[in-house]
């Protein structure tokens, strides 16, 4: 109440706002994103935020629980599984992520400044909530078909038509790819083994090469690199569909992030290129096994080598494919810009022209 009384933006954002926006049965969304506009400029802000996170968590707790000896810190180590601070000049905001069991987590964003809010043009949606919230608070009558609150929503990505048709054709699309924290390039694994396709298929080449190498700038060791490639696979691919369907999905996706990285990498030495190979093997041929029942360890995949199905001793019994796009030499040759009619990206800005 306080936010919105300082007339601070609340959105939702992410997956949660990209399906939203493609009204689509056929889309899903991962997490829900709730994007809160604060001013972090003050020493405890930080400390003020987390407060009223467990705060907040408190008091959501079911009336028959008691609350006696119960501390917004209890709240915050019971419920919260991931946070991040960013504290830079041109980059303010802190993450509060809230674990639920079967995956779509809240994601907390309090947002002062940050440099890059979208991967790409289908996760650039952002909703503001705040004409919902100020019904809530001062409407006398309920909701109901004819009568409700109208929100609206931006693109961040800079033209909403166009993000929109993206997302509706599955198309990928982006904007200055090097920006991007990992250089977009487990999000764009994802998409590609979602179906989606680029939509400049003669600039893929060069885009993928920017992708990894920020992506190995990020991560520049294979313990970093593992690390991330598993949260990755643990927050978008849960098992809440059940194991089987779960190591079907991880297994397409670590075969195009395999093909992406083998043709892509130009940044690092031959065996630190293997050995990141071999991660992403290892990590299917064990997803392999789930997907076929076994309960068996997965033996020791080569180096170097697609993480194929006849070299995991196994068989995968899925028709899924996995999507296929040819590299010419001549496509290296060409300059690189992506979306040429897209607006530009203004780094800090908070409220995207639309």
């Amino acid at each position: 109440k306080q936010w919105y009384q300082r007339r601070v933006a609340i959105t939702a954002g992410g997956s949660a706002a990209s399906y939203v926006v493609a009204d689509s049965k056929s889309d899903t969304y991962n997490d829900v994103d709730l994007i809160f506009g604060v001013n972090l400029g003050h020493p405890d802000s930080f400390k003020r935020v987390k407060e009223a996170v467990g705060e907040s968590l408190l008091k959501l707790l079911p009336a028959h629980v008691s609350k006696a000896r119960l501390r917004p810190k209890m709240m915050i180590d019971a419920y919260v599984n991931k946070m991040v601070k960013v504290s830079q000049s041109n980059d303010c905001w802190s993450l509060m992520s809230l674990h639920n069991k079967g995956g779509c987590n809240v994601e907390l964003k309090f947002v002062d400044k940050m440099r890059r809010q979208f991967e790409f043009s289908v996760d650039s949606f952002q909703i503001y909530l705040d004409p919902l919230l100020y019904y809530k608070e001062h409407a006398h009558m309920s909701m109901s078909k004819t009568f409700y609150p109208t929100v609206f929503g931006v693109s961040l990505y800079g033209d909403f038509e166009e993000a929109a048709g993206h997302l509706k054709d599955h198309l990928i699309d982006t904007i200055q790819p090097e920006e991007i924290r990992g250089g977009g390039l487990l999000k764009y694994a994802r998409l590609l083994s979602s179906g989606y396709t680029p939509l400049h298929p003669s600039k893929l080449a060069r885009m993928e090469r920017y992708m990894c190498s920020r992506f190995f700038i990020d991560f520049p060791d294979i313990d970093k690199q593992s690390e991330v490639i598993e949260k990755y696979l643990v927050g978008h691919c849960s098992d809440s569909r059940g194991a089987v369907f779960c190591a079907r999905a991880r297994y397409t996706y670590l075969m195009v992030l395999h093909r992406i990285i083998e043709q892509s990498t130009v940044c690092l030495m031959s065996h630190e290129r293997r050995q990141t190979l071999r991660f992403i093997t290892q990590a299917a041929c064990a997803c392999l096994k789930v997907a076929n029942g076994s309960n068996g360890r997965s033996k020791r995949a080569p180096s170097g080598c697609p993480p194929d199905p006849r070299k995991c001793n196994t068989r995968l019994t899925t028709n899924a494919t996995t999507p296929a796009i040819t590299h010419r030499k001549s496509d290296y040759k060409k300059d690189f810009k992506i979306s040429p009619d897209a607006a530009p990206f203004v780094p800090g800005q908070y409220y995207p022209s639309y």
